[in-house]
């Protein structure tokens, strides 16, 4: 892949018809401050869409933040899998020790200055014809109404998370402590609008969120919203059998069935866990050598750096009475070793947000995994209604009014037939409706949302 620290000065040719009159692709310059080596997963939607952008008309360059001054861990393995042609640009930020003293750690705003540089000599000397902003990182969103108005390219955003957030309830964490978050939300409350008023397209990976922006800013129209989730990674899946990579969870040859959970923990799924363990202990009840026969993992459950990481998952196991029957292992792992470790399990779990617009993007790995999928979720949300489609796994479902009890009565027998079953039998996947979620098909809406910002008349 082709690596800048600093912008590229020859200019490429701009947007015209070929010689052959077959047009040459469309260019688009993506902003994400997380970006591979990287390991976070707000860079997921642009990594996954990079082998097929252009397979439908487009062309990508990234402008991100240098991997030293991003608080999360690194995977090399992220790196090596992306595309050798691929220009990346990266910029510095300011210390931490600084912009501290005014309440602004976020590498969101250290970055600021220097990407807005970087981008500057970007879009003056080359020819794009969109921005993207894909990212969690929302301040760098700011650049987007500037660089509309200076250099005249439409943007479009991507929101993973909500930016402007309403006031969080009683007792709930605020993340940073009360002034931060306060501070946090007022500046939210003041650029998020800003940018609404420029945006071209908006995507969101919940179909709830449009409903609010819609909400806040009525100004935007039906046809600037798309929910699209991110895409089933399988070229990553085809990658996984060439990495010199292996688990070291657990012992597959110890003559129990290993059930394996990846993803993050938090209060909002202690209906959904509480269901299960319950359900577990009940089982054991019946049967005293269930430890002897099954084991539950859940791996990567918090998002703190190593050290400050708090269990979530095994103070809920050890009050239902199952602890002996779980491993939580907070600390995240790196992407290409998650994937690694559901393919190795014998079983994937998927539990579920009390929140029903809860989508969980870790549904389409679990399913490329081609191992059993046991979820529990929320009625209303997306995943019940991707794996009755799919075939691809068990899903038991909840709503506001069920308790735990009841809902360990439901689980009870999927348990049971999941642990009856032989080893290494394979979900009957309807693969022809699982072609929807893959990474290709959602990179080829995400490509008609970018034709759609560049044709479409400005805000």
């Amino acid at each position: 892949m082709t690596f800048a620290a600093s912008p590229q000065t020859e200019p490429p040719a701009p947007y015209r018809a070929s010689s052959d009159a077959q047009p040459l692709p469309r260019r688009v310059l993506i902003v994400s401050p997380h970006f591979p080596p990287i390991n976070a997963p707000d860079h997921q939607r642009i990594r996954t869409a990079l082998p097929y952008l252009s397979e439908f008309g487009w062309e990508a360059e990234i402008l991100t933040v240098h991997p030293g001054e991003v608080p999360h861990p690194q995977d090399d393995l992220l790196w090596q899998a992306l595309p050798e042609s691929l220009a990346i640009h990266t910029v510095n930020a300011l210390p931490k020790r600084l912009t501290r003293l005014v309440g602004l750690g976020n590498v969101g705003w250290r970055c600021l200055p220097y990407l807005a540089q970087a981008g500057n000599q970007l879009l003056g000397q080359q020819s794009f014809d969109l921005v993207f902003f894909s990212t969690t990182i929302f301040p760098v969103m700011i650049l987007g109404p500037y660089w509309r108005r200076r250099f005249g390219v439409p943007f479009v955003v991507d929101f993973q998370d909500p930016w402007r957030v309403e006031t969080a309830p009683a007792g709930q964490h605020r993340p940073g402590g009360r002034l931060k978050y306060a501070l946090d939300k007022a500046l939210a409350t003041f650029w998020e609008p800003r940018v609404m008023q420029q945006v071209s397209q908006v995507i969101s990976v919940s179909p709830a969120y449009p409903k609010t922006l819609q909400r806040h800013y009525p100004w935007l129209q039906a046809d600037q919203l798309t929910v699209l989730p991110f895409g089933a990674p399988e070229a990553d899946f085809d990658r996984l059998p060439h990495l010199p990579l292996r688990q070291t969870h657990f012992d597959p040859q110890d003559g129990r069935q290993h059930w394996v959970y990846v993803g993050r923990g938090g209060p909002d799924m202690a209906l959904a866990l509480r269901g299960l363990f319950l359900g577990l202990k009940q089982l054991r009840c019946q049967d005293p050598n269930l430890p002897q026969r099954l084991h539950l993992h859940f791996v990567g459950t918090s998002y703190a750096p190593a050290g400050r990481d708090t269990p979530t998952i095994q103070p809920i196991a050890t009050a239902c009475g199952v602890d002996d029957l779980v491993t939580e292992h907070p600390q995240r792992i790196p992407y290409f070793e998650a994937q690694k470790l559901l393919t190795a399990s014998d079983v994937i779990l998927l539990i579920g947000s009390a929140d029903p617009q809860y989508t969980a993007s870790k549904l389409y790995p679990a399913v490329l995994a081609k191992k059993p999928i046991l979820a529990i979720f929320h009625q209303a949300s997306s995943v019940v209604d991707i794996l009755h489609q799919t075939q691809a796994g068990q899903a038991i479902t909840f709503d506001e009014t069920t308790d735990p009890a009841h809902l360990a009565t439901q689980v009870i027998p999927h348990l049971k037939t999941l642990l009856d079953q032989p080893k290494h039998t394979p979900p009957p996947t309807q693969w022809d409706a699982f072609a929807p979620y893959t990474a290709r098909t959602m990179t080829q809406t995400l490509c008609r949302v970018f034709d759609q910002a560049v044709s479409s008349p400005s805000p």
